[in-house]
């Protein structure tokens, strides 16, 4: 290096040097922490500034209006606004459940005492701290460590504490989630009237319990019910959040979150902020991908964020950020109001939809399948009328085949704004149904036998192909997608959506592989299928669409056979061997290659890496398989079915000679690739159930699909076979 190119280097360090201490002059002691209390009360420069999160409970977005809430209503206006599931570890969110999982960064809860589910026992108290402690805190945390949802309550507040930042907790929620692992709790102090100027002035950040509303009607048995009507517990927690605001250093960030349910009834709550970091707008936050829907997870991580404490791993939830309105009108504010308004209304009004809808759907086709067996075995109805049927029953498969993509594109009408959902969900539902299944059977393809079995599974495939790629806005609230108030996932591939998405795409290639099959072209078919299942597996697990950890490994080995019996490759078990050691290492290497993105910006694949590397993965796949053995056993005998029908349909396809599989004999001879395909979408099916939670509902989903599709294959074939040998009976007769 030459003497000219040291001098150049010199000066250049020293300038950065020079630049680099002004700015350490300017900012105060390099003793002090941003945010911390030292800083706060030598009054140097905070660039974190103050920060105030009001915790309440019980509050939707349906109860906020200008006339009734005008503090919520002012917060809305100015700040930014989103729905917020709170779900915790049971279906309803007790308000102590609420303010441990702030404490825990994550799902925790109080244990309840009483008869019936824990849904339907009495919410425990809110105590205050006696001593400095928090009471039945030992309580807590063995409730937190029995659940393995990995909570470790007093996270916020040793984060907190080893950050140097101070927080004022205020009631007694609050002092849960300000305490420490060992459940004390430094100055904390009830919530008074009197003392909130100087409760809000103590440190950078403060914590406001100003009480939780309480439904009257709703709350279970056992439960004191509140005095006061839940209109007017709304009110005064209106009236408290004002007096905060009001109490509150000039420039905060304000943060007032409903973090729990107001009785048994689940639903999404209201979140809102407002101060330098949220303007007029919408909330965001990468653990939902959804403008407007938050999760209570999403809380202590923003806090963190916004406050200068050093957020520790593990955490559920992502900082919430805001997007920008053009101005901060009342008509923007209605508007906003509206939207949260549609997501409250379209999550609680489906959730107790599905059941009935499920039921329904499942019933009613058996029904119907049970009519059609009796006319072609002839117990009802003569010859001359069995034709007729099997055209009724072809119609009826396909547009039942139908449905389940139009569960999805039903959200494109507001049925919930309508009086009674029901009717209004069902007519929407029945219009895609009806648009769908003409297009299928009156179309140029409609003659074949697997024209419309394509032509819907095409349809299906392309509605939830484009629904993930594009930010799952129809899933949310869907009969068949996902439930917001549930929170098990807020966007991607659930395992509903991927059994519908992995068994259309199966029989989109097994149509498409007979059409090429039959043409003498066996390698092109095996190609095509290679191609369509590529594609299908790329949407389903990539992290940022499907981003669906356990549906790759359960589409590959039916994507696998499928292509190998194309091809006329038997499948010995070193290539079943092969292929499921090639499943578990493309799971585990899209997983690390999330796991390698920011820890705000991974999804579940990644996290699951994290908690490997934690010593916590175990705990996770415990968790996930007691929910599907609960499922499993729950509701029993019913869902018992589901294994034992697997176990059937498994032996019949794989004896070609058994009385069942003579049925689709004439169906397998017309389209060569047909036992093939089912039996790979038998296969996923079967893997899907195995290894993912909540798997019991993979089958019976996969089969609202399947089943249709391939009734209306069979009855074209009977059908064609009927006219066959109509002129040889009238000759007969004669």
């Amino acid at each position: 290096m030459t003497r000219r190119a040291l001098a150049a280097l010199f000066v250049a360090v020293v300038a950065v040097l020079g630049i680099g201490g002004w700015a350490i002059g300017a900012s105060g002691s390099t003793a002090s922490v941003p945010g911390s209390a030292a800083a706060h009360r030598a009054g140097t420069p905070d660039p974190f500034g103050a920060t105030v999160l009001i915790g309440t409970g019980g509050i939707t977005w349906t109860d906020v209006s200008k006339e009734k809430t005008p503090n919520l209503w002012t917060l809305l206006r100015d700040g930014s606004s989103a729905a917020m599931s709170v779900r915790s570890v049971e279906t309803n969110t007790c308000p102590v459940d609420g303010w441990l999982g702030l404490s825990a960064g994550t799902r925790a809860s109080a244990p309840r005492t009483g008869k019936g589910s824990p849904q339907q026992r009495p919410c425990p108290p809110v105590a205050e701290p006696k001593g400095g402690e928090v009471a039945n805190w030992e309580t807590y945390v063995q409730s937190a460590q029995s659940r393995k949802f990995d909570a470790r309550l007093g996270l916020l507040g040793e984060a907190a504490a080893k950050s140097d930042v101070c927080i004022k907790p205020v009631g007694p929620g609050a002092a849960i989630a300000a305490a420490m692992p060992e459940g004390t709790v430094d100055r904390w102090s009830p919530y008074s009237d009197e003392n909130l100027l100087v409760d809000m002035n103590t440190c950078p950040v403060t914590i406001v319990d100003v009480g939780s509303v309480r439904d009257p009607d709703d709350v279970a048995e056992g439960e004191q019910v509140p005095t006061q009507s839940r209109e007017q517990q709304i009110a005064t927690v209106d009236k408290r959040i004002g007096d905060v605001i009001a109490a509150a250093p000039g420039g905060a960030d304000f943060i007032v979150a409903s973090l729990s349910d107001a009785g048994v009834t689940e639903r999404l709550r209201l979140v809102v902020a407002r101060g330098p970091n949220f303007g007029s707008g919408v909330l965001l936050s990468h653990s939902t991908r959804q403008p407007g829907l938050v999760q209570s997870q999403d809380l202590p991580v923003t806090l963190m964020d916004i406050t200068g404490i050093t957020k520790p791993s593990g955490l559920g939830g992502a900082a919430m950020t805001s997007e920008s309105a053009p101005d901060n009108s009342e008509k923007r504010a209605a508007d906003r109001l509206q939207s949260l308004v549609d997501y409250d209304l379209a999550s609680h009004e489906v959730h107790s939809l599905v059941p009935p809808f499920f039921n329904g759907f499942a019933y009613g086709q058996l029904v119907i399948y049970l009519l059609v067996l009796l006319v072609w075995k002839g117990k009802i109805g003569t010859d001359d009328t069995r034709r007729r049927v099997l055209g009724v029953v072809r119609v009826v498969a396909v547009a039942a085949a139908a449905v389940p993509a139009s569960t999805f594109l039903a959200n494109l009408l507001p049925w919930w704004r309508f009086p009674i959902p029901m009717i209004s969900i069902v007519a929407a539902v029945g219009v895609f149904v009806a648009l769908i299944a003409y297009a299928a059977l009156r179309g140029p393809w409609g003659g074949a036998a697997l024209g419309p079995l394509a032509f819907v599974a095409a349809v299906t495939m392309a509605v939830l192909a484009g629904d993930v790629i594009t930010g799952s806005r129809l899933q949310q609230s869907s009969l068949m997608g996902l439930q917001p108030v549930v929170a098990g996932r807020f966007y991607g591939m659930g395992n509903v959506t991927f059994a519908l998405f992995a068994t259309s795409a199966l029989l989109l290639a097994t149509a498409v592989s007979s059409v090429l099959v039959r043409a003498g072209r066996p390698r092109v078919a095996a190609l095509a299928v290679l191609v369509l299942g590529i594609g299908t597996v790329i949407v389903d697990g990539a992290p940022f669409w499907g981003a669906d950890g356990g549906g790759p490994p359960a589409l590959i080995p039916g994507i696998a056979y499928l292509v190998l019996a194309i091809l006329g490759i038997a499948m010995t078990w070193q290539r079943v061997l092969l292929i499921g050691l090639g499943s578990a290492g493309l799971f585990l290497g899209v997983a690390f290659l999330d796991w390698l993105r920011a820890p705000s910006e991974r999804t579940h694949l990644g996290n699951f890496i994290q908690a490997i590397i934690d010593g916590n993965a175990l705990d996770i796949v415990q968790r996930k398989a007691q929910q599907n053995w609960d499922i499993l056993t729950g509701n029993a005998p019913l869902t018992l079915l589901v294994p034992a029908a697997l176990i059937f349909v498994i032996y019949v396809l794989a004896r070609p000679t058994s009385w069942g599989s003579k049925g689709l004999a004439k169906s397998f001879e017309k389209a060569p690739t047909l036992r093939s395909g089912l039996i790979a979408v038998v296969i996923t099916l079967t893997v899907g159930f195995l290894i993912n939670d909540s798997g019991t509902a993979i089958p019976a989903v996969g089969a609202t699909v399947a089943v249709p599709l391939i009734v209306s294959v069979v009855v074209r074939n009977l059908e064609e076979d009927l006219r066959a040998v109509a002129p040889t009976r009238r000759a007969r007769r004669a």
